[in-house]
């Protein structure tokens, strides 16, 4: 996919990004930066660069949350995995006993 430049605006900026990402993606997830950053500065005022550095410290936030509760997921799944499978090797053991002594 080719680089090209993307202009999206942020805080009330205007941000040139170079991307091979498409155009729409950017928007969105500059749309999602503005909107927390809304939510942190009162309309109408400039984001301070700090303003920017709390919006990437609470992305980073919901992100380990969420890669937390995608372990826990996992882990789960994979333990009624398990049980599953030793149900069925069960079942099969017994049904292998009941027909040798059929």
């Amino acid at each position: 996919m080719e680089r090209r430049t993307v202009n999206v605006r942020v805080g009330g900026q205007s941000y040139r990004v170079v991307s091979s990402a498409p155009d729409e993606e950017l928007e969105r997830l500059a749309a999602l930066v503005d909107a927390k950053l809304g939510e942190l500065i009162p309309n109408g005022k400039g984001a301070p660069p700090q303003a920017m550095v709390l919006v990437a410290m609470a992305f980073a936030h919901d992100l380990e949350t969420e890669r937390a509760r995608r372990r826990g997921l996992e882990r789960k799944s994979r333990d009624m995995l398990r049980r599953v499978l030793v149900r069925v090797e069960n079942a099969l053991d017994s049904d292998e006993g009941e027909e040798a002594r059929g």
